[in-house]
């Protein structure tokens, strides 16, 4: 069994270039960040349960929640297992043990509804997670690096994060 950590939602951005929506989980216990590009559904979703709105109707995750209520089951923790390129891939646990296949960017909205914890294994850390630096830089974990990894593309990637963090403002998502 792959070893597990414990995630927080860092927050929700804007990624302006592509104007698509980026969550962002912190390690609990570590330093490690991971941006999930979502779509603006599911990131209006996780907002939404952050900050406590409560819509008119009930949104897809909401509903999902209420019929697994309904049905006497509750969810016990998301499970961040696997990335693919850009692509993550979750579970859903529930109360008695079922495992439910899912996108993480609706896991994630979901976990977030309920307090339960968010769990990323180390594949995805070691792959997707990056580190904060002293003067708020966004770097590759160079010390889990593998032996003969360039890192070219992720390199490539982690400019393109920085100067979305630069560029990013929490309110161009609520606009």
């Amino acid at each position: 069994m792959q070893r597990e950590h414990l995630m927080d939602i860092a927050g929700v951005r804007l990624d302006v270039p592509s104007s698509q929506p980026v969550v962002v989980l912190r390690e609990a216990q570590g330093r490690r960040h991971v941006p999930i590009w979502v779509g603006t559904n599911e990131a209006t979703s996780i907002v939404f349960a952050i900050q406590g709105v409560e819509p008119p109707r009930p949104l897809t995750h909401d509903l999902l929640l209420d019929v697994a209520r309904t049905l006497g089951r509750s969810l016990e923790k998301v499970r961040i297992h696997t990335v693919e390129g850009t692509v993550f891939h979750a579970a859903l646990v529930f109360d008695d043990g079922s495992v439910v296949d899912s996108r993480a960017s609706d896991a994630i909205a979901l976990a977030a509804r309920v307090d339960c914890p968010i769990l990323c294994s180390d594949a995805v850390l070691e792959q997707a997670g990056l580190v904060m630096t002293g003067d708020g830089e966004l770097r590759e974990d160079t010390d889990d690096a593998s032996p003969g990894d360039t890192g070219e593309g992720t390199e490539q990637e982690m400019r393109q994060f920085r100067d979305f963090l630069d560029t990013v403002d929490p309110e161009d998502f609520l606009k």
